[in-house]
C-alpha cells in the first residue's frame, strides 16, 4: 500500500467548533424552552447528523415545528455566526496541514457539515487553498455515517480507498470511513467531547495530529 492522499474531517478533527454549534442550537431552542448544558449536549451530538439531532430534539420535548425545519434554521444560524465567530484550532492542525501539503500528498476536507457552515471556516482560516477537494453533506444525498462523501472525494482526487487514509473525532466519522461502502483506512483522534465514542472500527487510534503527522513520515 503507497500513501496517496489524506481526507480530514472538520468539525472536532482540524478546528473546535463543537461549543459554536453548541451556541447556535441553544439561541434556536431557547424560544421552546428548551435549554442543554454543554457538555452533555456535545458529548451526545458531537459528530451526529444536523437533521438526526433534530429529530431526536422534536420528539424529546414534543416540539410542535418539523425537525427539517430545526435543521434547517440551524444551518442558517451557524453559517452567520462563523462570520464573525471563527473556531480555535485543535492541537497541532496547521502545522499538520500545511505538513501534509507540503509532501505531495492530495488532500480532501470531508465534512458532514453544510457548505454554509464549512465555507467561512476554511476561507476564514486560510486552509481552503489547501485542499484538492471539499466535500460537505450538500454534496452528497446520503452523508455521513454513509460512506457515501468518502467515496466521491476519492473520485474527485482520482484515488484509491486502499492509498488514502480518512482522519476523523467521532464514531459517525468513522464509521463513515471504515465501514458501510468506503473501506478506508481511518485514524481516530478522539477529543474532549468524544473520548467515549466507540473507535473500535479505527485503523489507529492517536492522541493527536502531530502523532499522525509523525506516522505519515514513515509511510513516505
Amino acid at each position: 500500500m503507497t500513501l496517496e492522499a489524506v481526507l480530514f474531517d472538520m468539525d472536532g478533527t482540524l478546528v473546535d467548533s463543537e461549543s459554536m454549534h453548541f451556541v447556535c442550537w441553544s439561541k434556536l431552542l431557547k424560544p421552546y424552552g428548551v435549554s442543554y448544558l454543554e457538555n452533555d449536549f456535545c458529548q451526545r451530538f458531537s459528530g451526529r447528523p444536523t437533521l438526526e439531532a433534530a429529530i431526536e430534539i422534536k420528539q424529546e420535548h414534543n416540539l410542535s415545528v418539523s425537525a427539517q425545519f430545526l435543521a434547517d434554521e440551524k444551518y442558517r444560524l451557524f453559517g452567520e455566526y462563523v462570520i464573525t465567530h471563527l473556531p480555535p484550532l485543535m492541537p497541532f492542525t496547521e502545522q499538520t496541514l500545511k505538513a501534509v501539503k507540503a509532501s505531495g500528498l492530495k488532500m480532501a476536507l470531508v465534512t458532514g457539515s453544510a457548505k454554509s457552515e464549512a465555507m467561512p471556516i476554511l476561507k476564514g482560516l486560510g486552509f481552503y487553498e489547501l485542499f484538492d477537494t471539499v466535500v460537505t453533506k450538500d454534496d452528497v444525498t446520503n452523508p455521513k455515517p454513509a460512506g457515501d462523501p468518502y467515496l466521491l472525494a476519492l473520485k474527485q482526487i482520482n484515488i484509491q480507498a486502499g492509498n488514502a487514509i480518512a482522519v476523523e473525532d467521532t464514531f459517525t466519522g468513522v464509521t463513515a470511513a471504515a465501514a458501510n461502502n468506503a473501506l478506508l483506512r481511518v485514524v481516530a483522534i478522539a477529543n474532549s467531547h468524544t473520548k467515549d465514542h466507540d473507535f473500535s472500527l479505527a485503523t489507529y487510534k492517536m492522541s493527536n495530529l502531530d502523532e499522525f503527522w509523525q506516522w505519515v513520515q514513515s509511510q513516505l
